[in-house]
């Protein structure tokens, strides 16, 4: 939909893909509005920020009970956090008001080609990766969309780019109309907030959406284990895959990248590790591949890659115990990735917010693996019914107790892992500030 000069606009969302929407709609000529049901507390630097730019702000109380009319907005932008069947967007959409979100509002304005990438686990990671490989390999890129800068605020600026690397999330993807990446990336798939979700299908549907646009001429990049669930799909496909046996177009085994069956390299200078971010690298090869990169300059791209913080993150060796950090580990897909992608004896750090996910399926992945456990957050009371039977397990009640107590159970030789597998927003603002207590705890042990 295009902008007509002092069209209204309505954006649903104040903080930063909303702002970043707004900002691109007054670029156009629009008459903006804010709105934001967040407390007014937590949203005066926001709010600050826009009536700076000249947006009208409406936040808390006054956005709950705003009435809106029939013809008050020609557009709503939708920020990726709202669901779009609650109250505020509702009122919207009850009264006839179109509506449509910040990414694919952005979308319909951009005229660079596009990388999606979308999975349970390891998008931003993935992201990253491809990110590095284009700007090394001469083609002008940045990591953007549900990581880093939205993809409104990459074209509000004046920054030009050869191909982005966009991070996509189900939310983002619920609301697309028009979005076509000219390479998609499905990593993997696993249950996640199924407290947005009424069940598993329907994450998995939002997610498949990536596709839905593409066409022949399009490509989609697939975790070979998944790749039957897509039979259907019109883009060109090339799969991925680090598990021992399975066929794929990308494989790794014995330390080595292979391309049907060609070796590309080995993973001995990549600072990488963990079968989970190899599978992450192949699906970036195959993206730079799709754009004419060599192999080979890509895998000497990806060995200058410096790992994101809080994801299978080395911290510290201490009393011949390893301490990693994987904070961002927010479900179940990825705390089981974490332990299946280390060789030798863990101690887990594990919980937090409850989220309705069955931690059931996970003991088949610690037998044997895991030595023993320190619960946290709100659900730790259910992790303790659930394998207080089947090994050690110990409650903390804040991050420097849980690191003490894992640091008493490990032996030498063992890992102490921060996995939670589910957020942390029942203690921390989110995973980097539960991370970062975890390493400053960690970095206190004496």
């Amino acid at each position: 939909m295009s902008i007509q000069p002092q069209q209204r606009i309505a954006v649903l969302g104040a903080v930063r893909s909303g702002f970043a929407a707004a900002r691109l709609a007054a670029k156009e000529g629009a008459a903006v509005t804010l709105f934001d049901e967040a407390p007014p507390e937590k949203m005066a630097a926001a709010v600050d920020r826009a009536r700076a730019e000249s947006f009208d702000c409406i936040v808390g109380d006054e956005a709950k009970n705003a009435v809106v009319k029939p013809g008050d907005y020609d557009l709503a932008i939708l920020s990726p956090g709202l669901d779009i069947h609650w109250p505020l967007p509702a009122k919207f959409s009850a009264v006839g008001t179109p509506m449509t979100g910040e990414m694919e509002f952005g979308f319909n304005r951009c005229t660079t080609p596009i990388v999606a990438i979308t999975g349970t686990n390891g998008k931003s990671t993935t992201t990253e990766i491809i990110a590095e490989i284009f700007n090394r390999c001469g083609k002008r890129s940045l990591p953007c969309g549900n990581h880093g800068k939205a993809l409104c605020e990459v074209l509000v600026g004046t920054e030009e780019y050869d191909v982005l690397s966009l991070e996509v999330s189900s939310f983002q993807l619920e609301t697309i109309e028009n979005f076509r990446p000219q390479v998609s990336i499905w990593l993997n798939f696993a249950p996640d907030h199924l407290d947005r979700y009424p069940d598993e299908s329907a994450y998995f549907e939002a997610k498949k959406r990536i596709f839905m646009n593409q066409t022949a001429d399009d490509l989609a990049i697939i975790h070979a284990r998944e790749v039957r669930r897509f039979e259907a799909i019109r883009p060109k496909v090339v799969t991925f895959s680090a598990q021992v046996g399975d066929s794929a177009d990308y494989t790794f085994s014995n330390g080595a990248f292979f391309f049907r069956g060609q070796c590309l390299g080995d993973v001995s200078s990549i600072r990488l590790r963990g079968r989970h971010n190899m599978e992450n690298v192949m699906a970036a090869l195959a993206a730079g591949a799709a754009f004419g990169l060599n192999h080979s300059a890509m895998l000497s791209a990806v060995a200058a890659y410096e790992p994101p913080r809080h994801r299978c993150e080395w911290v510290r060796t201490w009393n011949d115990r390893e301490f990693i950090n994987d904070s961002k580990a927010t479900n179940l897909h990825a705390l089981e990735s974490c332990v299946r992608s280390l060789d030798r004896p863990l101690v887990l750090i594990v919980g937090g917010k409850e989220k309705g996910l069955d931690y059931s399926p996970m003991k088949q992945v610690i037998e044997g693996r895991v030595r023993a456990m320190v619960l946290i957050g709100e659900i730790a009371s259910a992790l303790q019914a659930q394998f207080g039977e089947m090994i050690p397990c110990k409650r903390a009640g804040n991050m420097a107790d849980a690191v003490g107590e894992a640091a008493k159970m490990a032996q030498a030789g063992d890992a102490v892992v921060l996995s939670p597998g589910t957020s942390s927003f029942d203690m921390y603002s989110g995973y980097a500030e539960r991370g970062e207590h975890f390493r400053n705890a960690v970095l206190s042990l004496s």
